[in-house]
């Protein structure tokens, strides 16, 4: 990206940083990764998008079954490890939790509707995200719940998608934000 790409991209780095800076933190872990991913932003004007290295924001959603008793993971062909749904922003995306949504529909081929308040952030090094192998994905996690009798389909993305009781997930690292994620949902 260049940077007569910025403008492009202005009106989705602000939003990020408003749904970021306005996010209620679980606990002081969530409010420190928040200060974080704000002072990346405030530091990098290109912050939403890949090209920005190390450290880039992502967008994901954790999309849970109407009783909320199941959650939705792919199994990530690059990781070979079962994840939420999401990835990159993409700058033709206008809003943080519409990436998110995007990502979601496109890897799972659900139509969802996001919940706007980010519900988990995550910081992780992703040794596979192009040249260097030294990127970071800074995760904003929002959570969905999946349309009753909904089919869900696999993308070129990924090497399977499928149901997984919110209490045997294959993938442990994603228990904090499944038991959020729920909270939430459970709590309307």
């Amino acid at each position: 990206m260049t940077a007569t790409d910025l403008p492009a991209v202005a009106g989705l780095h602000a939003d990020a940083r408003e749904v970021l800076a306005r996010m209620p933190a679980a606990d002081d872990g969530q409010r420190a990764l928040r200060d974080r991913f704000v002072a990346h932003l405030d530091a990098h004007p290109d912050g939403v998008l890949r090209s920005c290295r190390p450290d880039h924001v992502t967008a994901s959603t954790v999309v849970l079954s109407p009783d909320a008793s199941r959650v939705l993971l792919t199994l990530h062909a690059k990781a070979g490890r079962w994840f939420q749904l999401g990835g990159h922003v993409e700058p033709a995306d206008e809003t943080l939790v519409g990436a998110a949504r995007r990502e979601a529909v496109e890897e799972s081929g659900l139509e969802v509707v996001l919940d706007p308040v980010p519900v988990h952030l995550d910081e992780h090094a992703v040794p596979f995200c192009g040249p260097g192998g030294d990127a970071h994905h800074l995760d904003v996690r929002f959570v969905a719940v999946a349309p009753e009798g909904a089919r869900h389909a696999v993308s070129d993305e990924s090497l399977d998608v499928r149901w997984w009781p919110v209490d045997d997930l294959p993938n442990p690292d994603l228990a904090e934000t499944v038991a959020l994620a729920v909270a939430r949902v459970r709590a309307g």
